[in-house]
């Protein structure tokens, strides 16, 4: 496939509808794993224009950053820290509607007002989380947990 990605207008369910299998066709193929997650941080940062998309993967007992599309990041998240770490530690999605009623939400960046957090799963075992911010309170909801954990499934170099 071409590096071309097409922006699809409408609704978020058009939106993701139109960005899953571009995802798709991006990643086939590429045993690369960095590769496949600057891609797909790319794409949905250009899609959705929120303020920070990525990846943190976890090495040596912590999350440390991976590709992003975004501000500057943190670089190191301890296991049960702040929205990132906490997903890691539940091993489960969480939507954060308003980041400063999240007890212990580590602030990289000031403008980020709520957030989604997705672990990536391979054999079972958490390997790392996509994270992304908003600058809107509420931006994230259960539609975009579906879609994005469907993302973050098979991305070959990490989780097939």
């Amino acid at each position: 496939m071409s590096e071309d990605l097409h922006i699809a207008a409408g609704s978020k369910t058009e939106r993701y509808a139109s960005l899953l299998p571009q995802i798709r066709a991006l990643t086939e193929g590429e045993t690369d794993g960095v590769a496949n997650l600057a891609n797909i941080a790319a794409a949905l940062k250009e899609q959705f224009g929120w303020l920070w998309v990525g990846f943190y993967l976890v090495k040596n007992n912590e999350l440390v950053v991976g590709p992003f599309q975004g501000p500057v990041a943190c670089t190191r998240i301890r296991k049960g820290r702040g929205v990132c770490g906490t997903s890691w530690e539940k091993a489960e999605t969480l939507i954060v509607p308003d980041v400063e009623a999240f007890p212990g939400h580590i602030t990289c960046s000031s403008l980020s007002r709520s957030e989604i957090v997705v672990p990536v799963f391979h054999k079972g075992e958490v390997v790392g989380v996509l994270d992304a911010d908003s600058v809107e309170l509420n931006d994230f909801d259960t539609e975009d947990q579906r879609w994005l954990e469907e993302i973050v499934k098979g991305i070959p170099g990490i989780n097939n």
